[in-house]
């Protein structure tokens, strides 16, 4: 497809384009009547937008997943990029409608990240956790390579979960270079492999991306460590063995803070510097998509994820697209 893309128009620049509705959040205004929250995406990001007084049919036919044909213009509201929506409808049979054209993807072809990943695996040699590691990626196999690793925030694009932990296994092995005295690797390199595969429950997939009863009811962190707990059990490993000990320990503290969900706090050297590189490399992506839209000599969007702060797009200095 070679229309122009969300990102292509300028700030008060009217838009027509065909997007992937991403969610639609049917709220009340003050006035009393509903109105739909939307996120609009294309390969180039996702934008929102609000489509005020909203009748029953519009409910119903403006559902995430569906392709719309969308008139309206560019805006700036409170520092966010959003559409004022002038018109919109749904495509025809003969018009776009395949959602998978709509979606950001990983900067990594799955194939090239599987590789990696199962290059990786022979270097964690320690028997457990390599049988366990392997077990699970190959039970969770298609949608860890094919799931974003949030529904909004960092990695939210087709093949961002894979890409994230890819990520982190990056920074994990330079990091374990750095401290080869103290650290140990392969407990590193298993615990960013496997710690948002719960990721593959908690999430619904790429296209129209929610909460599944279970990741609202569970969370991410809890049912990865439950498929450890049944991997163990399926490959007759002790589950009070000191190894798994140690790498569900990894899983469960990756958050770093009970508030943030994590149920105990770290307390292994490794398990502190996956919750470090988990926040680093979150934070880049979130500030890399974020100054991607982002005029040089401007400051961006506030982005939520990093407590509401922007930042400046220094001038002069090439910042690489999402897709780099």
């Amino acid at each position: 497809m070679n229309q122009k893309k969300i990102y292509d128009y300028a700030v008060d620049e009217n838009v027509e384009l065909f997007v992937l509705i991403k969610s639609a959040d049917v709220r009340l205004a003050k006035n009393g009547k509903k109105f739909i929250a939307f996120n609009f995406s294309d390969s180039s990001g996702e934008i929102s937008a609000k489509f005020w007084d909203a009748s029953e049919e519009d409910i119903s036919n403006f559902k995430p997943g569906k392709i719309v044909f969308l008139k309206g213009k560019r805006e700036v509201y409170q520092n966010n990029p959003q559409i004022k929506i002038f018109h919109m409808r749904q495509a025809t049979d003969e018009e776009p409608a395949n959602p998978e054209f709509f979606v950001k993807k990983a900067p990594v072809s799955k194939d090239d990240m599987e590789k990696e990943f199962n290059q990786s695996l022979f270097e964690i040699t320690n028997p457990n956790w390599n049988r366990v590691v392997r077990f699970l990626l190959h039970e969770h196999h298609d949608a860890f390579f094919s799931f974003p690793a949030a529904k909004k925030n960092h990695h939210a694009f087709d093949g961002g979960l894979a890409y994230h932990s890819l990520s982190m296994l990056r920074l994990a092995h330079s990091i374990a270079k750095q401290y080869s005295d103290v650290i140990n690797a392969p407990l590193l390199y298993a615990g960013a492999i496997l710690h948002d595969l719960g990721k593959t429950i908690e999430l619904s997939g790429p296209i129209a991306t929610k909460y599944t009863l279970e990741g609202n009811m569970i969370g991410h962190i809890v049912l990865v460590d439950e498929e450890i707990v049944k991997a163990c059990q399926h490959l007759k490993i002790d589950l009070e063995s000191e190894d798994m000990i140690l790498l569900r320990h990894m899983i469960l503290s990756h958050h770093g803070l009970l508030e943030y969900g994590s149920p105990v706090r770290p307390h292994l050297l490794e398990a502190e510097v996956l919750h470090q590189i988990d926040e680093l490399d979150a934070s880049i992506q979130m500030l890399k998509g974020t100054l991607s839209h982002t005029e040089p000599g401007n400051f961006s969007e506030r982005i939520f994820g990093m407590d509401g702060r922007n930042f400046y797009r220094p001038q002069g200095k090439i910042q690489p697209t999402e897709n780099d």
